[in-house]
């Protein structure tokens, strides 16, 4: 409590309160009783109420004094009806369900009788707090993870803690939510922000918040009381949840929250302030990783530095990582050194991280899992060049953007690879992108645009932004399918509807630009994409239907080294008029039919799953294609 006047401790209040009992005057000195009477708000008679709880609570004779007074040995707990009687400033409104006594749970009343008659006792947070030894009840303890200030911050994470240190100490009543990734990141600048101020910080999972409206009161009432008797402040992860909970949760708490999410949440009435996460650089995510991955970091030179460019940390990650290489490599010193075959710790430590990354994609989109090698793309050497600088500008992000300082000289815009896939289905598009994802190691996921489109004002971005938001956790590649959803031509000009597009064009090409990965754009016909967004598109590979040495190269790769065949005629099996794509699809389902009857593959087993394969199309084959086969 600040003012002149120091506080004594509890026990000097003591005897004051024993003879109020037996009527005598008295005022006792300044303890932290009046200190909390006046964070709650309560008037002189609560906080004598408070007084007589600690003397009934700390004093062994207080029982059979009480009982004496209640005229009955059994009734060894201070009642309101005694306090009413010999506390100096009793008053009933004190008293009342909505008066901070009882709305912010300082005293648990027995219901059992009248309210004059009912025997109350402190809460054990208060009674502590009165002793200076103040905690969390219990129930918050087991749910709550105290976050300590470190030692250093990074630049992006002290450049947030100054803004949050601004805004509590200006603003103290507004909520703050910390948008943007680097969840923890996010808590070690609140909790050095608060550091100065010796202030704990409190973190919980908004995950964690009961469904029943209920219970989110009771639980609210609960963080109140014990927020306000430590001085703390609650730092809420919102990432997951349901956001009407924590919305009466914050409703009901009464007093200003750290809230981080991805992107700002609604709160209901609660005042709040945005604050946006600076990314975190890969150089200031290597000692993070360093220090979570323990005895494997010394081990792991090079590959930290590539998890870092990579995949934004988080103490989830990172100690789902350090896991996942105890468990597969328990001796870092003998695992440093793999026998041949085996998986090195950078392998273990770079696939565990792939796929503890993936939890949120895996709602929103489609995983292509594949391990298509650059042998196995027929295409022209000019466009595997293409492909193998997306890989390249991909792969190297972090040390040109950030190393090299090109990220400062751009001003943070057109960070993003962007990649349009123009060409007839079956023409290497997908296969293409399965390349790309084998190439760096990291997972590709297929969104059909079309499906993200939405007549409602504002659902297109909101299905987009869901999608960009989890990708950024695990840096993966997005191949977005039918691109002329949103990129197409304009036909008949319509005001209204056109607004709403351009709006949704503008968003999707914005998160193209901002997202640190790779992002595909497939199409059928380049033609139908508006010339004006292929200038936003940093690469464009057209690939066009295979002509008959392309045809005879896929089918000298189509078949897997352990396949049966029979002889096969190469040149007649490229007069059939197939994209790549086909061409796999008929090989695979000679394959079935050969296997079915115990036989090497052979042309018979493939034409006959070409004429289905055509059949599906509405085409049959022509005698230009049948020329020169066996019928």
């Amino acid at each position: 409590m600040s003012g002149a006047v120091k506080l004594r401790p509890l026990a000097d209040a003591l005897p004051t309160v024993a003879g109020w009992l037996d009527d005598k005057e008295g005022a006792p000195p300044k303890t932290r009783a009046d200190d909390i009477a006046a964070r709650f708000g309560l008037d002189g008679f609560g906080r004598n109420l408070l007084l007589l709880g600690a003397w009934a609570a700390l004093d062994p004779a207080a029982g059979r004094r009480i009982a004496e007074l209640h005229g009955d040995p059994r009734r060894t707990a201070p009642s309101l009806g005694l306090a009413l009687v010999k506390l100096p400033g009793a008053n009933w409104t004190a008293l009342g369900a909505d008066d901070p006594l009882r709305a912010d749970g300082l005293i648990r009343i027995d219901g059992g009788e009248g309210l004059g008659s009912a025997p109350f006792a402190l809460a054990e947070p208060v009674l502590l707090a009165l002793v200076d030894a103040p905690s969390l009840a219990e129930e918050l303890a087991l749910q709550a993870r105290p976050v300590a200030a470190p030692a250093d911050l990074s630049p992006s994470r002290a450049k947030l803690a100054q803004a949050i240190r601004l805004r509590v100490e200006g603003e103290p009543g507004m909520t703050l939510q910390l948008c943007g990734a680097d969840p923890l990141g996010k808590e070690q600048a609140a909790a050095a922000a608060l550091a100065p101020s010796k202030r704990p910080l409190y973190a919980i999972s908004a995950a964690m918040l009961p469904a029943a409206p209920s219970d989110i009161a009771r639980l609210a009432q609960l963080w109140r009381r014990d927020l306000i008797l430590t001085g703390g402040a609650l730092f809420v992860d919102a990432t997951r949840g349901e956001p009407a909970a924590l919305a009466l949760f914050a409703e009901l708490l009464r007093l200003p929250l750290i809230v981080a999410a991805p992107d700002a949440v609604l709160l209901g009435q609660a005042p709040t302030v945005r604050l946006d996460m600076p990314r975190m650089t890969a150089k200031e995510q290597v000692p993070v990783w360093r220090d979570r991955l323990g005895p494997y970091a010394k081990k792991l030179n090079g590959t930290i530095e590539k998890l870092a460019g990579h995949f934004p940390v988080s103490p989830e990650l990172a100690d789902s990582v350090a896991a996942e290489l105890a468990i597969l490599a328990p001796d870092p010193a003998k695992a440093a050194k793999p026998k041949k075959g085996q998986p090195t710790l950078g392998d273990i430590a770079w696939d565990a991280a792939r796929r503890f990354a993936r939890p949120r994609m895996e709602d929103l989109a489609r995983r292509i899992d594949g391990e298509a090698k650059w042998d196995d793309l027929v295409l022209p050497p000019n466009q595997k060049d293409v492909l193998k600088a997306i890989v390249a500008q991909v792969r190297n992000r972090a040390t040109v953007y950030e190393s090299w300082g090109f990220e400062k000289r751009s001003g943070g815009r057109g960070l993003g690879v962007s990649a349009l896939f123009s060409g007839p289905s079956g023409a290497g598009k997908t296969l293409a992108g399965e390349t790309l994802g084998a190439a760096l190691g990291l997972d590709v996921y297929r969104i059909d645009l079309s499906s993200m489109v939405s007549k409602w004002i504002g659902e297109t971005e909101k299905n987009l932004r869901r999608v960009f938001d989890a990708a950024e956790e695990g840096s993966a590649i997005l191949q977005f399918d039918e691109a002329d959803a949103l990129f197409g031509k304009r036909g008949e000009i319509n005001e209204s509807r056109d607004r709403h597009a351009n709006i949704e064009v503008s968003y999707l090409l914005q998160r193209l630009e901002e997202y640190r990965g790779l992002s595909i754009l497939t199409t059928n016909f380049r033609s139908n994409i508006d010339t004006a967004f292929l200038r936003r598109i940093r690469f464009i590979i057209d690939f066009d239907f295979p002509g008959v040495a392309e045809r005879t190269e896929i089918w000298q790769r189509i078949f897997p080294k352990d396949t049966p065949k029979a002889e096969l005629d190469f040149a007649r099996l490229a007069q059939l008029n197939l994209a790549g794509g086909s061409i796999r699809n008929v090989a695979m389902a000679a394959a079935f039919t050969a296997a079915d009857r115990g036989q090497d593959v052979g042309m018979g087993h493939i034409l006959a799953a070409a004429r289905l394969e055509y059949e599906k199309s509405g085409r049959s084959l022509t005698s230009a294609e049948l020329k020169g086969w066996a019928l």
